[in-house]
This record gives C-alpha cells, sequence and structure tokens, in this order.
C-alpha cells in the first residue's frame, strides 16, 4: 500500500484521483484546500488530515510518522508547476492531472529538479489506456498507410465556467489547452510525430485545425458552443474519433481511465512528463502560428 496527499480536493477532477487512489488500494493521509467544501473526503478517506495552507501541509510531511510516497496535484493548471516543485523539494513522486505544464521552461525545471531529487512525475494520460485505443494503436503500429482520422469534442459550459479560472486563457492555457490536451496527446501516441499543422479557427469557444502525423492525416473541432452541440446531440457532450471512416467507441467507461491510469502509473518505473509535454508543445506551437 501507497500512501498519498493530494493539493486541490475540493475541485470536480479531484473525485476521480480519490476514487483511484481507494481502488487501487492506496490510503490519503493529508489534503490541501484553499476551499473548505471538502465533504467528500468522508466518503473515501475519513481519518485524511485536510489543511487550507500550503504551510501547514509541509508540516505536516516533515512530521509525519508515515512514509508518504506520492502528492497528487488537481489544482488548477497554472498552478501545477508551483505544485509538483512542492512536492519534489519534499522528495515525493509526482501524479498530476492535465496538463501537467503549460510552457517548455516549467518542463525543463520540472524534469531537472526530479532527476537532482531523483523522484518520478507523471501526468495523467487516460486516454492512453482506454482498451479501445490500445485496440487502435496496435493496429495502428501494424500499419503502412496514412489513415484519414476525423475527431469532433463537443461539451457545453455554461457562463461559470468563463468566470473561473478556466475561462482564462493565461491560467487554464485556453480551450485547447484545458479540454483538448487528451486528445491530440492520443494522436501522437498513436499517430506519431507532427509533420505538419494548421490552425483555422481558435477562440475563447471553440478552435479548428489540421495536422499531417507520421500515419495520419487529421482534421479536428473543439467547442464549448451550445450551438454547436445541439446541432449533433440533445447531451452536454459529443465526443467522436473516425478512422478511415469507421467510428471508435471509446465513451462508455470514460469516467473509469484515472483507476487504470493509476494502476499503469504506479507499476511504472520511468517519468512520463518529457513524453506528456508533446502535445503540450504542439498545443502551444498552434496557436502561435495562428496568431501571427
Amino acid at each position: 500500500m501507497k500512501n498519498f496527499i493530494i493539493v486541490g480536493v475540493s475541485g470536480f477532477v479531484a473525485d476521480r484521483h480519490l476514487s483511484a487512489i481507494k481502488k487501487t488500494n492506496n490510503n490519503l493521509l493529508a489534503a490541501f484546500d484553499i476551499n473548505e467544501n471538502v465533504g467528500k473526503l468522508d466518503t473515501y478517506f475519513p481519518d485524511c488530515k485536510f489543511y487550507k495552507k500550503l504551510s501547514n501541509l509541509k508540516s505536516f510531511i516533515k512530521k509525519s510518522k508515515k512514509k508518504i510516497h506520492y502528492l497528487s496535484v488537481c489544482t488548477p493548471n497554472h498552478l501545477h508547476f508551483k505544485h509538483i516543485k512542492f512536492g519534489l523539494k519534499n522528495n515525493l513522486d509526482i501524479i498530476c492531472e492535465k496538463p501537467i505544464v503549460i510552457n517548455k521552461s516549467q518542463s525543463n525545471k520540472l524534469d531537472n529538479l526530479s532527476k537532482k531529487k531523483n523522484k518520478k512525475v507523471f501526468s495523467i494520460l487516460q486516454l492512453r489506456n482506454h482498451p479501445s485505443l490500445l485496440e487502435l494503436k496496435k493496429k495502428i503500429d501494424n500499419s503502412k498507410k496514412i489513415h484519414k482520422v476525423e475527431i469532433v469534442y463537443y461539451t457545453y459550459r455554461g457562463d461559470w465556467y468563463f468566470k473561473s479560472w478556466k475561462g482564462n486563457s493565461r491560467k487554464s492555457g485556453g480551450i485547447m489547452l484545458n479540454i483538448g490536451v487528451h486528445f491530440f496527446d492520443m494522436l501522437i501516441w498513436i499517430f506519431g510525430n507532427v509533420l505538419k499543422k494548421k490552425m483555422i479557427k481558435l477562440s475563447s469557444l471553440s478552435a479548428q485545425g489540421e495536422l499531417l502525423l507520421d500515419k495520419a492525416n487529421v482534421s479536428w473541432k473543439l467547442s464549448l458552443d451550445k450551438k454547436d452541440i445541439s446541432k449533433i446531440t440533445k447531451n452536454k457532450v459529443y465526443r467522436s474519433i473516425k478512422v478511415d471512416g469507421k467510428e471508435i467507441e471509446f465513451s462508455k467507461i470514460f469516467n473509469d481511465l484515472h483507476t487504470l491510469n493509476y494502476k499503469s502509473i504506479l507499476n511504472s518505473k520511468e517519468s512520463n512528463l518529457l513524453d506528456a509535454f508533446k502535445a503540450i508543445n504542439l498545443i502551444n506551437s498552434l496557436k502561435k502560428d495562428y496568431e501571427v
């Protein structure tokens, strides 16, 4: 059994991390958040200590009689770097929600610090653990052709989203980094390196572009606009991946992927920090091209 602490426990995505820690038969010793709406802890780990100041969490780490193995980071995107650095300096391995960092400078600094401390840093890359996509990767690995890939990801967000840190591109990284990073990671993971890229549209509500990868011509669309979703479905979320015209089903266990990811991470001997940054680098490059 591994002992965890978590930062950002009041947020939506923290539920998936708490569940994953529980389902992998591990323990949560302490949690941190500046907000107090953390009653969910009683469901998962009722004996968990809770702190509203990072300095108090630091004191807990130093005084703990139990060995702490991992820090799970579920804070807003712009705070990931700060909190991963905090964990590394306290000699903990890290599991961080996407996107692991926002820019290359942060990635390089964390890579250097993790090596200095001899600790591992992992990003959640949940789609890499989806059975349907693992099967697709095997097929593509054994294929020599250039495939036609279409990705559409529409997920409605209300007014709250744009008034929170998620709607602030400086804090979230914008729609491609906050909403689409898993899909860009999945594309590179399955179809190879980026050879050409093109941005067609980019706003706070939507993004659209094209990619040429080693084994795919890709057209992709992301949208938070209710008008886009309502044209296709009455639901609030629409996800579609087509390869050579064939739909790849991957939505059914979408919410369970964090547990699969945790199992993979806990058995891994190497960080995935630099591998995870490939998608972030692509996104930043696309944004830069569009701004020119």
